[in-house]
C-alpha cells in the first residue's frame, strides 16, 4: 500500500541496531514510511518489496509487519471515505473533503512499526511466538476518527452544534492566522480589544471551545468581521495584552527551509540497571505498568495504544477526577469521548501541587515501566518530576514526554494541535490548490502525536531490554507535522509546487450521498442525477474503483468491527492482528 515517503534524517539511538530488514517502497510510494523508521531505530535495509517487512538478526528472531488497504479501500481516498476522515475533515466547510495529505496511509505505517517493535519486544522477553503482525488502513483510519465516532454513539447530543464553520481568521491586510487560548477570560480579552459585540464574544466560546472536539467552530460571523476589520499589527497586539496566542499560517516552503532534519522522536540512554522479569500471559507488554499524566488526546492515546497491547495503564488524575470524563455526549455518566481514549484503566488521584503527593508519585514511578505526560513545557522540571528526577527513584524507567515543539523552534507559539498546524504548512499540505490553505479542524496532529509517542516508548522499551538502560524518550507534534507533510515539504524544497491539483481528493456529489473514486481516477464524472448505487455500478463497470462516502460516522456503528465496551460506549477494534 502507498505511505507517505520521509526523507533521510539523522537517526537516533537505535533499539534494532544490529538487524536488518527485507522489504522497501518504490520511490515516494509504498512502505516508505515503514522503511524509513526502521532505518532511523537502527535497522540495515536489504532489499526485498513493500507491503511486508521482516526483520532478523542479532539476538532477536524473526518478525513481520504487513500492510493492507482493508475490505473496501483500495488506496488513500477510498480509505479516507469509508472510515469517516472525508466527513469529519469536511465539516468545517459543509461537506465531505478529502485530506491532500496520506494520513490514513501515515497512521497505518506508524500502527505498523509500533506492532513489529511489539513482537520483537515480546520475543525478546520471551512473552510469546508471535511472529508477524498486520494493520489495515480501514482500521487505523477508524482509530484516527474513534472520538469522532465514541460522539456519534453517545446516548445524548452533541454539547456543541455540527455546523460549517471555524479558523482561521483573515486580518485587514490580508495575513490569515489560527488563535488560540484554553481560557474564557482570555477570549473575551482578545475580542473587547478588537471592539467585537458583547453577545457574539460570548456566543462564540463554546464553539471554539469545543472545536477539538466536533471539528467545526460555527460561531457568529461578526467575529470573522471583527478581525477583517483590523490589521494584523493591531490583532498582534490585541492577543499580547489579552494572553492569547497568534499565528500566521507558514508554507510548506518554509518549513522546508528552516527544517533540522530531526527523527520524529528522540531516545536518551540512561543508566545500565534494568532486570528483565517474569512475563504473565496477555499481549506483547502483558507485565509492564504504565504511568500516565496525560491531558487532552496525544499522551492518552498513546497510553491507550500501549494498553492494548497489554499494559496496564494507570491515570494520574487531579484531586476530583479528570474533569473531561464529564465532557458530553455521554455513555451510562461517562464521556463517550474519553472513553475512547481512556477505557480500560486504572486511575489514581495525585495532587501534583502538593509535595506529599509528588512524593506518592515519586514512589509510583519507582514500581513503573513507563512515565508518560505532555504536560506544559518546564513544568515536570519545577514540579520535581522531570526525568531525572524520577531516574533517581527508578533507573530503568523509561519517560516519556509527548510535547507540542519538542523545544526545536525558537519564538513558538503554544503547542496545540491546530497552532503547530498553522505554524508547519500544516494548512497548505491538507488542501488542494484551488482551496484556501486552512489547518484542518480535525485533530489530526494530536492523533498521529499519539501514534508516535506509542511508536516511540515501545522503541525504548526494546531497548531497554536489549542493552539493559533506562531511556528517555520526546515526541512531539511538531515531528508529527513533519511525518506528515515530509512529500509536500520535500515538493517544496526543490522549487516545485508542494500543492496538490485543483479538485484532488474531493468527493463527487449524488443524487442521494457522495462517492470517492480512487487517486488515480483523474477524468472527472457528472453523477448528481444518479444514485449512490447506480454511480458506482456505472464506474464499476468502466474499471474505475469507487466507494460511497461515509457522511454520517453513526452510519459505521452498524459495521461488525465496532463494538461498544462496558459503558455502552462505541469501541473501534484493535488496529493490529498478530499471528
Amino acid at each position: 500500500m502507498a505511505t507517505p515517503a520521509t526523507p533521510a534524517i539523522a537517526r537516533t539511538a537505535g533499539p534494532l541496531d544490529g538487524l536488518r530488514f527485507e522489504g522497501s517502497g518504490p520511490p515516494g510510494a509504498a512502505d516508505a514510511l515503514i522503511a524509513e523508521h526502521l532505518r532511523l531505530l537502527g535497522a540495515r535495509p536489504d532489499g526485498g518489496s513493500g507491503g511486508r517487512f521482516t526483520v532478523t538478526g542479532g539476538d532477536i528472531g524473526e518478525f513481520t509487519a504487513r500492510t493492507t488497504w482493508g475490505e473496501a479501500a483500495t488506496d488513500e481516498a477510498t480509505a479516507q471515505a469509508a472510515t469517516g476522515i472525508m466527513a469529519v475533515h469536511g465539516r468545517r466547510d459543509g461537506a465531505p473533503r478529502g485530506l491532500a495529505v496520506d494520513y490514513a496511509a501515515t497512521a497505518t505505517g506508524v500502527l505498523a512499526v509500533q506492532g513489529l517493535l511489539a513482537g520483537l519486544l515480546a520475543q525478546a522477553r520471551e512473552a510469546g511466538h508471535m511472529t508477524q503482525v498486520e494493520v489495515s488502513a480501514e482500521r487505523a483510519g477508524l482509530l484516527t476518527v474513534s472520538q469522532y465516532l465514541a460522539a456519534a454513539g453517545a446516548e445524548e447530543g452533541e454539547a456543541a452544534e455540527l455546523a460549517p464553520g471555524g479558523p482561521p481568521f483573515t486580518s485587514a491586510d490580508g495575513t490569515v492566522f489560527e488563535l488560540e487560548t484554553l481560557d474564557p477570560g482570555v477570549w473575551a480579552a482578545f475580542w473587547r480589544a478588537l471592539n467585537a459585540p458583547e453577545e457574539a464574544i460570548r456566543r462564540g466560546w463554546r464553539p471554539f471551545q469545543f472545536r477539538y472536539a466536533t471539528a467545526c467552530a460555527p460561531f457568529p460571523p461578526v467575529l470573522h468581521e471583527a478581525v477583517r476589520a483590523s490589521t494584523w499589527e493591531r490583532i498582534r497586539c490585541a492577543a499580547e495584552s489579552s494572553g492569547a496566542d497568534v499565528c500566521p499560517l507558514g508554507s510548506l516552503a518554509d518549513r522546508a527551509a528552516e527544517y533540522d532534519e530531526a527523527a520524529p522522536w528522540e531516545l536518551t540512554p540512561h543508566r545500565a540497571t534494568y532486570t528483565p522479569r517474569g512475563v504473565p500471559d496477555g499481549g506483547p507488554l502483558a507485565g509492564f505498568t504504565v504511568l500516565e499524566a496525560g491531558r487532552r488526546i496525544q499522551a492518552p492515546l498513546a497510553a491507550h495504544l500501549l494498553g492494548l497491547l497489554g499494559a496496564e495503564v494507570i491515570r494520574i488524575e487531579p484531586p476530583g477526577g479528570d474533569p473531561l470524563r464529564g465532557m458530553p455526549p455521554a455513555c451510562s455518566g461517562i464521556s463517550a469521548r474519553w472513553l475512547a481514549l481512556n477505557r480500560g484503566k486504572k486511575a489514581v488521584e495525585v495532587d501534583i501541587k502538593s509535595p506529599s503527593d509528588r512524593v506518592r508519585l515519586c514512589e509510583m514511578a519507582a514500581g513503573a515501566d513507563v512515565f508518560l505526560h505532555n504536560w506544559a513545557p518546564g513544568k515536570a522540571a519545577q514540579l520535581g518530576l522531570d526525568h531525572e528526577d524520577l531516574a533517581a527513584a527508578n533507573p530503568a524507567l523509561v519517560y516519556a514526554y509527548t510535547s507540542g515543539w519538542a523545544g526545536r523552534l525558537r519564538d513558538a507559539p503554544m503547542g496545540t494541535d491546530f497552532m503547530v498546524q498553522a505554524r508547519t504548512g500544516v494548512g497548505e499540505a491538507v488542501r488542494p490548490a484551488d482551496e484556501a490553505p486552512a489547518p484542518s479542524l480535525m485533530t489530526l496532529l494530536d492523533v498521529l502525536g499519539g501514534l508516535l509517542g506509542a511508536e516511540a516508548i515501545l522503541a525504548g522499551l526494546l531497548l531497554r531490554e536489549r542493552t539493559g538502560r533506562g531511556i528517555r524518550v520526546d515526541s512531539s507534534l511538531l515531528g508529527a507535522a513533519d511525518v506528515l507533510t515530509a512529500p509536500a515539504r520535500a515538493r517544496a524544497a526543490q522549487g516545485l509546487d508542494p500543492r496538490r491539483p485543483a479538485g484532488f481528493r474531493r468527493p463527487l456529489r449524488t443524487a442521494d450521498g457522495w462517492i470517492a473514486l480512487a487517486d488515480h481516477s483523474a477524468v472527472r464524472y457528472d453523477v448528481s442525477e444518479l444514485s449512490t448505487g447506480q454511480a458506482l455500478e456505472r464506474l464499476s463497470d468502466r474499471g474505475l474503483p469507487a466507494v460511497p462516502v461515509v457522511t454520517d460516522l453513526a452510519d459505521l456503528l452498524s459495521a461488525g468491527s465496532i463494538g461498544r465496551d462496558a459503558h455502552g460506549a462505541p469501541a473501534v477494534p484493535t488496529p493490529w492482528s498478530f499471528a
